[in-house]
């Protein structure tokens, strides 16, 4: 019986952490599609106000390729930092003492 609650926790582990990285994935696409949707605007608005039509929009979207990198690595860092780690991966002060020597 205690076998089976060991894993019936250690599935439960799992599909929290499935579930975070299901989540954090959601929200670097929504982060994607937001700051991409915010540069092309911005882009075309900027054209039009200096009348230089594909100028500003194409400079917006390049520019906008480093800022999504960036704050992706942010956003799965940050979430990625809250996971801990599981308890049986952790080595026992026996095999600490081993590696020791």
């Amino acid at each position: 019986m205690n076998r089976a609650n060991q894993e019936q926790k250690s599935d439960r582990t799992q599909y929290a952490v499935n579930l975070t990285l299901a989540a954090v994935a959601g929200q670097v696409g929504c982060l994607t599609l937001v700051i991409i949707f915010l540069s092309l605007f911005g882009g075309l608005w900027l054209d039009n106000q200096f009348e230089t039509r594909p100028l500003f929009t194409v400079l917006l979207l390049i520019g906008s390729i480093p800022v999504t990198l960036v704050a992706m690595f942010w956003v799965v860092r940050k979430a990625t930092s809250h996971i801990k780690p599981d308890a049986k991966n952790k080595p026992s002060q026996s095999e600490e003492a081993d590696r020791e020597k």
